[in-house]
């Protein structure tokens, strides 16, 4: 028939811009699923932190409470680590490391704030790393990078403002750890004349316990802004420029507070008459400034 149209060759260029096609979908999808992972993992991580908030001791383990509470969070980040795992390795562990490391960061502040109330003291990376490789599964560890352990601690400073200024409202004083006792043994002095009449269980000094003082979360908190100023991250990098404009001057700012805190803690409690209550009834009354 003259209506009829020939049929047009192929393209020996269209195989090649179809696999284009194939790996640009997979690259968004791979993406979504990462991005997705991160934000679930990042919402998992929040309700850990505000659990633990209602913590009141440091230095010993979380009640079971807390525990039984936060299990299922923890499985449901273990699960969206290993729905991920797959796409996280070798150079993509690279290619799609902004799009994880809002979650990496937000489970590292989760796991260090939990970490510290029951040891009072600060996690490494390297366990740090060894919990996201065994929240992986078989197909790889994801990468966790420095960069996302040294944010999330920063992170970190701020839950630790918030539970001890919770704690000084609540129970009027700043929390802290158990008293450490050391063992010293004190020096005696003897006389020539008398050693040879002492027998050797007599030689022997006396043991005496000294009890230092217990640290407290502003000590702590103390500690990590000092290590923290003292770090030097790598000029020009973007995590250079989010480390120094955004998260040092939030910690130097929830140490000032928690210092603040216990400034009008001890000070002006002390001006204080015993058993004084603010007057309530001239509060309600008083109306509030608008801006």
């Amino acid at each position: 028939m003259a209506d009829e149209k020939p049929e047009q060759p192929s393209s020996p260029f269209m195989a090649m811009f179809e696999d284009f096609r194939k790996e640009l979908d997979e690259h968004h999808d791979r993406r979504e699923r990462i991005i997705k992972a991160s934000r679930d993992i990042t919402a998992s991580s929040k309700k850990i932190i505000f659990t633990l908030q209602r913590v009141r001791t440091i230095g010993q383990s979380v009640p079971q409470f807390v525990t039984n509470n936060n299990a299922q969070y923890w499985e449901t980040i273990e699960k969206q680590y290993k729905s991920i795992s797959a796409d996280l390795q070798g150079l993509n562990a690279y290619r799609y490391s902004h799009n994880i490391t809002g979650g990496n960061q937000e489970f590292m502040e989760a796991l260090s704030f939990q970490h510290y109330l029951e040891t009072q003291s600060l996690i490494s990376y390297d366990e740090a790393k060894s919990s996201v490789a065994k929240m992986s599964g078989e197909a790889g560890p994801v990468a966790f990078t420095p960069e996302d352990y040294v944010l999330g601690i920063c992170d970190m400073t701020g839950e630790l403002m918030r539970f001890s200024v919770t704690s000084m409202a609540t129970s009027g004083k700043l929390p802290c750890g158990k008293q450490a006792k050391s063992n010293k043994r004190i020096k005696q002095d003897t006389d020539q004349d008398d050693a040879g009449d002492k027998m050797d269980i007599d030689e022997q000094a006396p043991v005496a316990t000294e009890t230092q003082k217990p640290r407290t979360v502003l000590d702590d908190l103390r500690a990590i802004r000092l290590q923290l100023e003292m770090f030097d991250a790598p000029g020009g990098s973007k995590f250079a420029s989010e480390l120094e404009t955004k998260k040092m001057p939030v910690m130097r700012e929830c140490v000032d507070k928690v210092e603040k805190g216990l400034y009008g803690l001890i000070v002006r409690g002390n001006e204080r008459p015993k058993g004084w209550m603010p007057d309530m009834s001239s509060a309600r009354g008083a109306e509030v400034e608008s801006y």
